[in-house]
């Protein structure tokens, strides 16, 4: 039988994902992971050296699936928050994964593509600033992670936030965020 070097690889980030987001990437366990994707825990160091090698690998493809999934709309930011809000109810992995991140991870170098699209994506609202499509109260690179953050405001406030604002209903979530934008942006 035939090994298939690239879906292994798959399967161990598709386990480090779900082990990573729900323990950390200090809490996490080779063993767990391995076990998960149905591999030797040797597979594990092999193709990606440490278990911080896959969390690497799985950091990468969270940032990738976030770029790739939500593109940015100059003409439509209400609607990129929105976009970008029902990427996290669908995946509620992602804030985990990125609050994981923050924590354990926050002191080493970022993500090079992610800084280069945040500041690509920056230029282009900076560009509908100068036409006057977007309003400039807030420098573009603020306005932009205002926006990313309001896309995030569900999953990443406490409980007593949450039971207090009330706001249940995912569509009803969506449409909060995507009204603040426009406000920030009109």
């Amino acid at each position: 039988m035939q090994r298939d070097a690239e879906a292994t690889k798959q399967r161990l980030i598709a386990a480090g994902r779900a082990e990573f987001a729900a323990y950390g990437l200090n809490g996490s366990r080779v063993d767990r992971i391995a076990d998960a994707a149905q591999c030797n825990k040797a597979q594990i160091y092999h193709y990606f050296k440490s278990k911080v090698g896959l969390f690497e690998a799985v950091w990468s493809g969270v940032v990738e699936q976030i770029v790739g999934n939500v593109p940015l709309d100059v003409d439509d930011l209400p609607g990129f928050a929105a976009h970008l809000s029902d990427v996290y109810a669908e995946y509620p992995e992602l804030p985990r994964l990125i609050t994981w991140q923050r924590l354990e991870r926050g002191d080493e170098p970022p993500n090079e593509f992610a800084v280069a699209e945040v500041r690509n994506r920056s230029a282009a609202i900076a560009d509908a600033q100068a036409r006057g499509t977007v309003s400039a109260r807030f420098e573009a690179r603020v306005l932009f992670a205002l926006m990313v953050h309001l896309a995030t405001l569900w999953p990443a406030s406490n409980p007593e936030i949450l039971v207090v604002a009330d706001v249940g209903d995912r569509e009803q979530r969506r449409e909060t965020v995507r009204r603040v934008v426009a406000v920030l942006t009109d």
